[in-house]
């Protein structure tokens, strides 16, 4: 049968002359970054923090706590404090970005080609510094949690059990959990099988499950067999339990206060200049590092297993 001939103007045609209404740029690598929004940041004035901490004993100090009239000789001492306390000195993470003019000029309607360049870099930008706060060698959260405060997972994958033993690391006010995100459903599902499903919590804009009333925040930050995004159906990661704030002698984040062209906290976008092939360019930096003010603010679960998944007509073990 032959196909009906519609005596009309076709769609290729009338395409040409329709107004395409478009996104802004959609950049899939970037992330909520939920950390920096639950962690608390103190700005420095010239780029160095220094934790002074007491030395530890049993008691901070000997007191006098009688009933007797007869025992009236009160204890004397002092507080000792540490004689090389830790410095923490920011780091800098940079990029520049380049920007033809002619591109700006002529293709910068409806979204300015320049500032679409500029807000990616701002979060890529931001994306690294959430992975240094955990990942760093100098300050990272990973590689500075005490030996005292790393535990062992007890069957691989993480169970309600794991993370109260994570309770009894951080029990002085903790603020929240950090997994990846495969770990949260890998802990999930550890719940359900159990019939124990976690609660949900509304903190800093988002929902979270929650364990012991304690929010799970969610970062492809902390790796799993050291990737963000693993194809595997397996692989190991680790857990997280902080308390934050300066306060609480918690986790804090560090900046750097009243940088030039600042942007947001720490982080400033200067022009470079024009070259003579007319490209502009834009020198982007953000000052950062993280302090744990005592021992007891962080603790790890480590070698997490994230691959478990079960028969749930069948009784958990």
């Amino acid at each position: 049968m032959a196909e009906k001939v519609i005596n009309a103007l076709g769609r290729d045609a009338a395409y040409q002359l329709a107004n395409v209404t478009k996104t802004p740029p959609q950049y899939g690598a970037l992330t909520p970054k939920w950390l920096a929004r639950v962690l608390e940041f103190k700005g420095l004035e010239a780029g160095i923090y220094r934790v002074n901490r007491v030395v530890e004993g049993e008691t901070p100090l000997d007191a006098l706590c009688s009933q007797d009239p007869k025992k009236i000789e009160i204890p004397r001492g002092y507080i000792e404090y540490e004689t090389k306390p830790r410095e923490y000195r920011l780091s800098s993470i940079s990029t520049i970005i380049n920007v033809d003019t002619k591109v700006q000029d002529v293709y910068s309607a409806p979204y300015d080609q320049t500032r679409e360049q500029l807000a990616l870099a701002v979060e890529s930008l931001k994306e690294r510094q959430e992975s240094q706060i955990i990942n760093s060698d100098d300050y990272g959260l990973l590689k500075n949690a005490a030996a005292g405060q790393r535990i062992q997972s007890r069957y691989g994958r993480p169970i309600p059990d794991d993370l109260d033993e994570l309770l009894t690391k951080v029990w002085k006010d903790p603020s929240f959990f950090l997994a990846h995100p495969r770990a949260i459903a890998a802990f999930a599902r550890e719940c359900t099988r159990r019939g124990v499903p976690p609660a949900t919590v509304n903190i800093a804009g988002g929902t979270f499950i929650a364990w012991r009333g304690v929010p799970i925040i969610p970062t492809d930050k902390l790796f799993v067999d050291g990737l963000k995004n693993p194809k595997a159906k397996t692989g190991k990661t680790n857990i997280l339990l902080v308390r934050t704030g300066e306060t609480k002698r918690g986790v804090i984040g560090l900046y750097q206060t009243g940088v030039p062209n600042e942007q947001s906290r720490g982080l400033s976008v200067r022009f470079r200049g024009i070259d003579d092939d007319g490209v502009a360019s834009y020198l982007l930096s953000v000052y950062c590092s993280a302090a744990i003010l005592a021992d007891d603010a962080l603790a790890v679960l480590e070698d997490v297993e994230v691959g478990d998944y079960y028969d749930y007509t069948q009784n958990p073990v």
